[in-house]
Formats: C-alpha cells, structure tokens, sequence
C-alpha cells in the first residue's frame, strides 16, 4: 500500500489517498462508478451511490490504484510508500519507514515509463 500525499488527492480522500497498485480489477457494474477527468493523464473514480472514492487510473489505462479501504480487509496490506512527499503538508508525518519519492521522481517514473512503452 502506497499513499498519495498530492493537493488533488488529499482533497479528493479527506485525508491521504492510501491505495493499492493493481495490474486487473473486476467491476460487478460499471454504470455505478463516476468518473472524474482530473487532469490530461488520470482521472479519479468514485461510487455514484455513496460517493466514496474508489480508484486513481492512467487514462491509457497502464497504472491502476485502488483505495485500500475499497477492499473488505484493507489491513493485509503493507504500507511501503509515500508520493509525492514534498506535497505533504507538515502537519502530520508517519512513522512507517517507506519509500518516498518526490514530485519530479514521481513524474521522471512515468515518463520513463511512457517512454518504454512507445518504444
């Protein structure tokens, strides 16, 4: 499990995004999920019933993270990284020793990422 420590996230949450990187998901019903276009290259997926926040995907569909409290035992996951650290306000800190990566690392990742992918 990763949290998300961006402006949008913390917004979004109420809190931190705390999420699950996830290569496949099922969805029971696509027609209950609403979709945020939050920015060129990711959107932000919530319950259109209850509102929670569900999901952060890659509009080209590459990266796909689930909020780790979407799931009925949340607590089986290690907490291993932070995002987006310098974004993080400095009113509160974990304890947890994670990996922590800044907004540059976060966007030199993708980049690179993307870069591989198109050849």
């Amino acid at each position: 499990m990763g949290v998300c420590h961006c402006s949008m996230c913390r917004r979004w949450s109420g809190g931190t995004l705390m999420a699950v990187e996830c290569s496949d998901i099922d969805i029971a019903d696509e027609a209950e999920l609403g979709i945020y276009s939050s920015s060129q290259w990711g959107e932000r997926v919530f319950c259109k019933t209850c509102g929670s926040s569900l999901m952060w995907r890659s509009k080209d569909g590459a990266h796909i993270v689930v909020s780790a409290q979407a799931f009925d035992d949340p607590y089986v996951f290690s907490f291993t990284s932070e995002i987006f650290i310098d974004d993080k306000p400095g009113n509160y800190a974990f304890a947890n020793e994670t990996q922590k990566m800044t907004n540059a690392e976060v966007y030199a990742l993708y980049a690179k990422e993307q870069e591989s992918q198109n050849g």
